[in-house]
């Protein structure tokens, strides 16, 4: 790894206990060509020696918490921390090709792009996306774009996408400075889809960079079928519309979730998409428990979500209408949502 003491980008990776997959992550990010860089580990906690790992074999700083403060917050110390004009982010579970760095390095050339995605594979079978940027339903619940495709060079250039996955990606330092790092209550689960919107919102584009690939662990964090997961997904799903939305695609929420909920349950009859993982009456019961207590979760943060419009709209550089209009055009189809598990 580079060790020039003024790199021009910083890598921050995130890590709890998954020594195994953080040695993984760190190793590719030292076969790294062409990026001056640096490597922040914020580790939330371990009890399993990877902090210790991280600096005696790879010479990262890290920034060692005492307890678990989630995803959201850890990056936001690494970003605090940062000496790069660009901050990548990589996920402990996920390993980056030799040219990530360097690939995702050239999205910034534009000085009105504030972040690039990366094409993400599925590790455990790299013929397969994981996704490419994102796409969101007016709901707001958001997926990866083309999650489950086989990769047969679909999306092979450059082009403009929402955002990127926070499991690989690459911000403008001035960015953050100026628009705000992760909100920190969402804890994880859809704070990159918030942070990107909110970095659309404020006039910030995002590229796609299909020379810039890792291979993710899918489900690395959380397990799919975890009911944690399920609440933390739909819970921030509320939060992030309730944030960052126009008033006319938030008050059709209601019917647009409705919508989305009646064509999850015909597609887990068929054995497809995210509630197929939750088989059996019993565990119907606690999905549809974990969405009840998401849902309430959320109305309780309401207020503090709603305050915040007002801070989005003194940075916006977007109104409603662009807003609107941004979202749909690139909405994920329903049935492309519902019919596969994220």
């Amino acid at each position: 790894m580079d060790a020039d003491p003024a790199p021009e980008i910083t890598v921050a990776v995130v890590n709890w206990n998954r020594r195994n997959y953080l040695r993984a992550c760190l190793e590719s990010l030292a076969r790294q060509r062409g990026a001056s860089f640096e490597v922040i580990v914020v580790d939330n906690g371990s009890s399993d020696g990877s902090a210790e790992m991280a600096r005696a074999e790879y010479g990262a700083r890290v920034i060692a918490n005492d307890s678990n403060r989630g995803f959201c917050a850890a990056n936001n110390q690494a970003f605090a921390a940062a000496r790069g004009r660009f901050v990548a982010l990589l996920n402990n579970d996920a390993e980056a090709d030799r040219e990530w760095l360097a690939a995702l390095r050239r999205a910034f050339d534009a000085a009105d792009v504030g972040m690039a995605a990366a094409k993400v594979l599925v590790h455990e079978d790299p013929s397969r996306i994981d996704k490419v940027g994102h796409l969101i339903y007016p709901d707001g619940q958001n997926r990866g774009r083309g999650t489950g495709e086989i990769d047969r060079g679909q999306y092979g250039r450059v082009e403009e996408c929402l955002w990127p996955d926070g499991c690989a990606a690459m911000y403008r330092k001035a960015m953050l400075d100026m628009i705000g790092g992760f909100d920190e209550d969402f804890f994880m689960f859809g704070d990159d889809a918030e942070l990107g919107l909110r970095a659309r919102i404020a006039g910030w584009r995002c590229l796609y960079m299909p020379d810039a690939v890792v291979r993710h662990h899918r489900g690395g964090s959380l397990h799919a079928g975890s009911p944690r997961r399920i609440f933390l997904i739909e819970r921030n799903r509320v939060l992030l519309a309730a944030k960052l939305f126009p008033w006319s695609l938030l008050v059709l929420n209601p019917y647009y979730y409705a919508l989305r909920l009646a064509a999850g349950v015909f597609a887990a009859a068929g054995g497809r998409g995210e509630m197929a993982r939750f088989p059996g009456f019993a565990n119907k019961l606690r999905l549809a428990w974990a969405v009840v207590r998401a849902d309430l979760a959320a109305l309780w943060m309401l207020p503090r979500m709603l305050k915040k419009r007002g801070e989005v709209r003194r940075l916006a550089k977007l109104g409603p209408a662009e807003v609107r209009r941004l979202i749909l055009e690139h909405r994920i189809p329903l049935r492309a949502l519902v019919e596969k598990a994220n």
